[in-house]
């Protein structure tokens, strides 16, 4: 069993892991139960009812967080010619095609946050699977990751942008900000990302969908979230903050 530490014990004392906490007040707790000398960032974890074993019932996808994510995306982009000149310019840490492709398959290289591919090189960055796959960093058409518009998909995963996609027992995690945020870009960032897993829900998923939600800090315990009470929370948090 993992052992805590003396912060993160007393922070769990006004936590009861067994209630129902609104939104706006669970981003309150969150906020205030960070107690590292770092800007921590607040994840949100949301267990669905899918089967992930099926591939109809794998939800992934990629949405822009409204406040942003608090972070800059290491972007790494296979491409050659004039799609690698377009990449550098949009911005991309890393750019290559042949030699890329060579220094992650020999070095074992992932110092990205997301792998972006045109078509023309994914028989290539295909054979990576094993190395980018179970990072999550295997470039997907369905994600946006495997395109022609090079310069777009640069600019957006640079903005902000962020993949998703359900673990092996139908989690999702997605970071929606920072300690520092105020309480209204969490709450509007966490309402992004629920609504955003509603529209991805499956056809064939079947009963309760949306199981349970979870906000934590890094270094915070976390704080289970209402989910029946998310959208009028938040409706009514942000519609304070702009009044």
């Amino acid at each position: 069993m993992a052992q805590h530490g003396k912060r993160y014990r007393r922070a769990t004392e006004g936590v009861d892991r067994e209630s129902l906490y609104g939104l706006a007040q669970a981003v309150d707790m969150v906020k205030s139960m960070s107690s590292a000398k770092f800007d921590e960032t607040v994840e949100l974890a949301v267990r669905l009812g899918v089967d992930p074993r099926k591939a109809e019932q794998i939800v992934r996808g990629t949405l822009t967080l409204p406040a942003g994510t608090g972070r800059t995306e290491r972007v790494a982009v296979f491409a050659a010619g004039d799609d690698a000149v377009q990449a550098r310019a949009a911005g991309a840490d890393v750019v290559g095609s042949d030699d890329l492709v060579a220094k992650v398959a020999n070095e074992g290289f992932v110092d990205f946050d997301v792998a972006i591919a045109t078509p023309d090189l994914m028989g290539q960055v295909g054979t990576l699977g094993r190395i980018l796959g179970p990072r999550g960093l295997m470039p997907n058409p369905k994600t946006g990751t495997v395109t022609t518009d090079i310069s777009r998909a640069v600019a957006e995963f640079k903005g902000g942008r962020l993949e998703y996609r359900t673990d092996k027992v139908g989690n999702v995690h997605l970071r929606v900000g920072k300690v520092s945020f105020t309480r209204e870009q969490i709450v509007e960032n966490t309402q992004a990302v629920i609504d955003e897993l509603i529209r991805a829900k499956p056809a064939s998923a079947k009963g309760k969908y949306l199981i349970s939600a979870t906000l934590s800090s890094t270094m915070g315990p976390g704080v289970r979230i209402d989910l029946a009470r998310v959208h009028d929370v938040a409706a009514e948090v942000l519609a304070t903050s702009a009044s």
